[in-house]
């Protein structure tokens, strides 16, 4: 019995020792960036990463080729385990993460019964947020796949899913005022579009084979800065990070803006929650500032909050101002921040390293082809407000 306490003993220290490292590389703030590749990053692309200065990067695995339909998932219609030849593709890519000496958070964009509108023929999935009992495949997948991971010393946080849209098909419109997000979840609480409720039921079940690593927990409609205002707590586990994606205003950020006669510029006048207004420095800062309230209010330390994703497209005139405030407003909270994205495979509007010209046709031969990227990479203006911040 002296003999079975005492290897208890040292095996709760060694647990809690791991929980209190992992956990620790988010007390200070931490920079990276977004990898969205339809191709499993080599090396040189990690390593060019953190030459950059970058300590983290958010990984998405679902554009990879599959063993079957769905990456990791098999098939998100029929959750059966994930197979071999996929898990062994995702733990090589984070062993060269680890040899760049870069943490990862795994971030799928699929689960079971919601599968990636890109990989679904452009549809929005709605299966997970309209039955409760959707729920147990997708924690069953994180269960599996928190067991297979648990241990490689790449893995800094779980991101549960990547923008996770419930209230889409529910009937609460996007960036609603607070009260009328906070009635609508009052009235969604405990049915199938409670996002608090399914995040607490994933973390549990991962919790059953790995106690200590941080999960990420993405807000709702799209990870929308403004979408944790209507969660009334923190979620149960005391190891979660929030996160916000920051595209707004969207209308002048996005790729859809430059294709019109006259798009939308940064800063000015742009569409945004069903009234036209000016957006400007003070504007994104004031936006910014939404889930920082939040976490204050509930007493979460402001280390535990993310800025997962952020970014515009880089040939917008003024995208280069919109990085600069958004980071400084991101800075100003000493907040975690992931610019999307490093250095994408399948699509350059974001590839702050490209500059403001058109890309070179090899890249588009080389997606048409499904080989790697040809394209040659380096710092420009347009890529400087991210790079002068990720240098440590």
């Amino acid at each position: 019995m002296r003999n079975l306490t005492t290897l208890l003993f040292f095996l709760g220290l060694t647990c809690g020792a791991q929980a209190a490292d992992i956990i620790g590389f988010w007390d200070k703030p931490q920079h990276g960036g977004n990898s969205f590749n339809r191709l499993p990053p080599d090396q040189a692309y990690f390593d060019a990463l953190k030459n950059y200065g970058a300590s983290w990067v958010r990984l998405s695995y679902d554009k990879w080729k599959p063993a079957n339909r769905d990456f990791l998932l098999g098939d998100a219609d029929h959750y059966q385990g994930i197979p071999a030849g996929d898990l062994a593709t995702l733990r090589a890519a984070l062993d060269r993460a680890d040899k760049a000496g870069l943490k990862v958070v795994i971030t799928p964009l699929s689960l079971p019964w919601m599968r990636w509108a890109q990989n679904n023929n452009g549809k929005f999935d709605d299966r997970l947020w309209q039955e409760k009992a959707n729920w147990q495949d997708a924690a069953r997948f994180w269960h599996d796949l928190a067991a297979a991971l648990k241990d490689h010393p790449a893995i800094a946080a779980y991101n549960l899913i990547n923008e996770p849209a419930p209230e889409k098909k529910g009937g609460l419109q996007e960036h609603a005022s607070l009260s009328d997000m906070q009635a609508w979840y009052a009235q969604q609480k405990g049915g199938s579009r409670d996002l608090m409720a399914f995040y607490d039921l994933v973390i549990a079940e991962i919790r059953k084979v790995d106690p200590v690593t941080p999960i990420i927990a993405d807000a709702g409609w799209y990870a929308a800065a403004d979408a944790f205002g209507y969660w009334p707590t923190a979620l149960n586990d005391r190891n979660v990070l929030y996160s916000f994606h920051m595209y707004e205003p969207y209308e002048a950020t996005s790729a859809p803006n430059l294709k019109r006669e006259t798009p939308f510029a940064y800063p000015g006048k742009v569409p945004y929650a069903g009234s036209t207004s000016v957006w400007n420095t003070d504007r994104v800062a004031d936006y910014l500032a939404r889930p920082v309230e939040w976490a204050k209010t509930h007493g979460i330390p402001l280390n535990r909050l993310v800025a997962g994703e952020f970014g515009c497209m880089r040939r917008l005139a003024g995208c280069k101002a919109y990085l600069d405030d958004v980071l400084t407003g991101l800075d100003g909270n000493n907040l975690h921040w992931a610019f999307y994205s490093f250095r994408e495979d399948s699509w350059d509007g974001m590839d702050y390293e490209l500059g403001a010209g058109k890309v070179n046709w090899k890249y588009w031969e080389a997606i048409d082809a499904g080989g790697p990227d040809p394209v040659k990479r380096q710092a420009t203006p347009e890529f400087e407000p991210i790079r002068k911040r990720l240098q440590p």
